[in-house]
């Protein structure tokens, strides 16, 4: 049976991001400080051992240990013991999906120095039965600088010994790979190797693998090689090897060619490499945690510091990345709950689990699947959708349409990025994916013609919209959802497609939509597997790394889960969607900001307001088109262009520059995110071949825009409309703020954005905060609307979340458990506020945020309405007495904005007459 789940006391997360100049022990000194703010768990980056210098930690070396760079294990048992001194517990980002490819990366070595006798030779997703003879049975290492024989005839490769592990390795730059055992006989009889050295490297030749003899080998040549003849010998097997001359050349290449691994040029990775990559990055290989034996080596550790109560849950990343999603969420759901009763009384209760997954909008999570929600992307999109106004659209696709030929609707865009993605960066997985489709389809007795299959599959691809289907699971589930996805993709296909194709496309079909409890063959279940881990870094890459770098309509939009080709959502679908969540998964985490966005939450708060002016918009960027030149250089073009301009309004500083230092600062934030931006579209330019020319002109270009003795008139422009917004702007981050904290879910507060964040995409949103700025301003107790008139600080904005989650604090069950009632508004401006009800036992929590504020006229010093609204709330009880947790309580609670207040409206009221309410 399995174990229940113990409801948790996670109630608000606040995500740090370890590395860099964040440790174990920087963590444990702010604890005091996110306790005062109300956080009930840190949510923390991955800390197990990554490679050296990792910016970030999703390149996995080791999972047994915390990595000794964040300050080890007794620096996480400091940071835990902090923690539960004041309530606290810890979620731990895990990375089951991949590794790094490194030498330091035991595992993968193993493999390398082993092959297929490697008892890790399964632990990795490898392809060791590729068609390629060349391949066959070998790894593929895409490493190299150029084309091996190029490597080999300028001396790029040098075969080294490495006194430690007894093991020869070919260094090539950074890289290492090592020599397989099996062979050194040969190597070391070349130079007269003592006989007993020799015949221990006879036995293992004939063993062919690791084992008992194989330490015999290598300790009786690490001995050898410590003593000075050994040394001599040594020296002279890579000199041979190393030295200048097609003699040596000809025996390393021999060398080489007996090694359970073949280089390659780098380039060469796209069409031929025979493993499993995440998304294309070559520095990571996926793991076959799927299987028991890979999981307990991966997760054990981890069991570990949950069972000796070090963490209290765990955020999984990538969890579409695994080939059975909701067995591993299963198991992973049973280990923990058998473990809970054996941590300490100081533990904390439950075990929560979120996983990073990117839903559609009409997409649930599968019901197989026992975890407490996702990491937030879903709200992060609604929360944006709904402050978004639908009467900008017109204007915003005229604007969008007038940039050039590029300047496409967002579908056919993202067909077009499949499509190269399928060419350049996947073609192997394609092609892997077609033989299996292949081999699936003749077990069953139908044939088809390649290139019937490749034509009808390509097409599928294009229109096949989630990450993917589960059928490759190894759990049983219900697949409704992957039967419609599959059958949309189909119906979009087929006029597509001739006779032939349609035939092979319906084969194909009933081959991906097979159950695993309807016993289907090996094959299918391989050919399934592979189009799903396809499907996945398809979609990512596609839309996230491609697309929302090309459709430039309004940029708020191009944000991670969502969908830029959607302006908005009316506010009863944002109802919907909250009351659902509360429904199917009440401790879900609220994110507004993530280690992944693109840009700041604010930045996207203060874009939003165009779409409440999208006319003027429209007019003012025409006008830039004409009085800046930008076509008349050679870049950037409209399309370029009119993402630059939304990006400088979006970041722009609420204060002027201060000095000449600052204005740089800022020009090189600008300057590095566009350099990203334009090889992640891949339009001009792109990472593997960059456009130095085009880039340089772009950047020429950008520079020329924020230099005052240049273009005075421009930056005028840019100040005065950033000036106009940008009180409308802080209302949007306010009121998605607000809602975070309130509505059904756990809301999660990324590191720094307690103040404003007008970050861009990484490296810019990973910056370390100021945090003691962050806990000098923490301490300033004051009204809210004294916060409200310095609002340019960011004080407000920490100051609301401080207040909600005190309450939060006091009243848990409010919120875990309390129901969620949409509030009817009326009157003319009835579309410029969000209300709703919570609501447990006798405690009612009323909150009312603005939506579309620009037409509200808020204060530029105030953020107060400038203006008579025509709202009110449909709703009973106003005669009763309510409590403000933000200031005032509105004279009519039924009309909650008040000209010369702040329109933010948080309001509480507790029926039962005992006066237990504390604010």
């Amino acid at each position: 049976m399995p174990e229940p789940v113990v409801p948790s006391l996670i109630r608000a997360t606040a995500r740090l991001q370890f590395r860099g100049r964040m440790t174990l022990d920087d963590a444990t000194a702010l604890v005091p400080q996110f306790a005062r703010l109300g956080i009930s768990h840190l949510y923390a980056s991955p800390l197990l051992v990554a490679c050296p210098g990792s910016t970030h930690g999703y390149d996995t070396v080791a999972y047994d240990r915390i990595d000794p760079a964040l300050g080890g294990e007794i620096a996480l048992m400091n940071l835990s013991s902090r923690l539960h001194a004041h309530g606290m517990g810890l979620l731990l980002d895990i990375v089951p999906n991949h590794m790094a490819t490194d030498d330091h990366n035991p595992w993968w070595m193993d493999v390398l120095t082993w092959g297929r006798a490697s008892p890790h030779a399964d632990w990795f997703d490898i392809d060791w039965t590729v068609p390629d003879p060349d391949l066959r049975g070998r790894v593929l290492l895409p490493f190299l600088d150029r084309p091996l024989a190029e490597a080999l005839a300028a001396g790029a490769l040098a075969m080294q010994y490495d006194v430690p592990s007894g093991l020869f390795f070919i260094h090539h730059h950074s890289h290492r790979f090592p020599l397989c055992p099996t062979g050194y006989g040969g190597l070391l009889a070349a130079v007269r190797a003592p006989g007993r050295v020799l015949a221990n490297f006879t036995t293992l030749a004939i063993r062919g693998g690791p084992g008992a003899e194989a330490q015999v080998a290598l300790s009786a040549l690490r001995q050898w090689a410590a003593t000075a003849e050994g040394r001599n010998a040594i020296a002279r097997v890579t000199s041979l090897h190393n030295a200048a001359g097609n003699a040596a050349r000809t025996r390393l290449a021999a060398v080489l060619e007996h090694q359970p691994w073949r280089l390659a040029w780098w380039r060469t990775a796209a069409t031929r490499i025979n493993w499993r990559r995440f998304f294309d990055i070559t520095g990571l290989v996926s793991l076959s945690v799927e299987r028991e034996s890979v999981f307990d080596a991966v997760h054990a550790y981890v069991f570990s510091l949950y069972r000796r109560g070090l963490i209290d849950g765990v955020r999984v990343d990538h969890i579409d990345g695994l080939s059975a999603p909701a067995a591993y969420c299963q198991r992973l759901r049973e280990r923990l709950g058998r473990l809970s009763r054996l941590r300490p009384d100081s533990a904390l209760p439950g075990a929560v689990i979120y996983v990073e997954k990117i839903l559609l909008p009409d997409e649930q999570l599968p019901a197989a699947w026992p975890v407490d929600g996702t990491t937030g992307y879903d709200f992060m999109d609604q929360v944006a959708a709904v402050l978004h106004d639908p009467a900008g659209a017109d204007a915003l696709e005229r604007l969008w349409a007038a940039c050039d030929g590029d300047a496409q609707a967002l579908k056919p865009m993202v067909r077009t990025a499949r499509a190269h993605l399928l060419d350049h960066s996947f073609a192997a997985e394609f092609n892997r994916l077609v033989s299996l489709l292949d081999a699936a389809l003749r077990h069953r007795g139908d044939i088809c013609k390649t290139d019937d299959m490749q034509a009808a599959l390509k097409t599928l691809l294009m229109h096949f919209r989630p990450y993917r289907t589960y059928f490759g699971d190894e759990a049983v589930q219900d697949h409704t959802a992957d039967v419609t996805a599959l059958n949309a993709a189909r119906a979009a296909t087929m006029p597509c497609l001739d006779q032939d194709q349609g035939r092979a496309l319906e084969n194909m079909m009933r081959v991906l939509s097979a159950r695993p409890e309807h016993a289907p063959p090996v094959c299918v279940r391989r050919a399934q597997q592979a189009f799903e881990h396809l499907t996945a870094p398809l979609a990512a890459k596609s839309l996230e790394d491609t697309a929302f770098y090309r459709y430039g309509r309004l940029l708020s939009r191009n944000e991670v889960g969502a969908d830029p080709g959607t302006l908005s959502m009316p506010v009863a679908g944002f109802h919907a969607r909250c009351a659902d969540r509360l429904r199917h998964y009440p401790d879900a985490l609220l994110a507004t900001a993530t280690h992944d966005h693109k840009r700041g939450e604010d930045a996207r708060a203060r874009l939003m307001v165009l779409s409440e002016m999208a006319g003027e918009w429209e007019t003012t960027v025409q006008g830039w088109f004409v009085r800046n030149g930008a076509t008349d250089t050679t870049g950037p073009d409209r399309v370029d262009e009119i993402m630059l301009y939304q990006t400088l309004v979006g970041a722009w500083p609420l204060e002027p520059f201060a000095n000449g230092t600052a204005r740089q600062h800022f020009r090189d934030r600008i300057l590095g995110w566009q350099t990203k931006a334009l090889r992640e579209a891949k339009r001009h330019t792109g990472w593997i071949d960059p456009d130095v020319a085009y880039e340089d002109a772009c950047a020429a270009f950008a520079t020329r825009l924020l230099d005052p003795a240049i273009s005075g008139d421009f930056l005028h422009q840019m100040e005065s409309l950033v000036a106009r917004i940008a009180a409308a702007g802080a209302l949007n981050g306010l009121s998605q703020t607000l809602l975070r904290l309130t509505t059904p879910g756990v809301p999660d507060l990324y590191q720094g954005c307690d103040l404003w964040d007008f970050s861009l995409v990484d490296p810019d949103n990973r910056t370390p905060p100021d945090f003691l700025h962050r806990a000098a301003l923490l301490e300033q107790s004051t009204r809210f609307s004294a916060a409200a008139a310095t609002w340019r600080t960011g004080r407000v904005k920490q100051d609301l979340i401080r207040r909600i989650l005190s309450f939060r604090q006091q009243y848990p069950d409010l919120f875990a458990r309390g129901t969620y009632e949409p509030v009817t508004l009326n009157g003319p401006d009835r579309d410029h506020a969000i209300a709703f009800i919570r609501r447990h036992g006798p405690l009612r929590l009323l909150v009312v945020a603005p939506r579309l504020p620009l037409a509200m006229r808020p204060g530029a010093d105030t953020l107060a309405l400038g203006r008579e609204m025509g709202l009110s709330l449909a709703m009973s009880g106003e005669g009763a007495q309510w409590h403000s947790l933000l200031g005032d309580v509105p004279q009519r609670i039924t009309r909650p904005f008040e000209r010369g207040n702040v329109p933010l409206v948080c309001l509480v009221h507790d029926a039962d007459t005992s006066g237990r309410l504390k604010i």
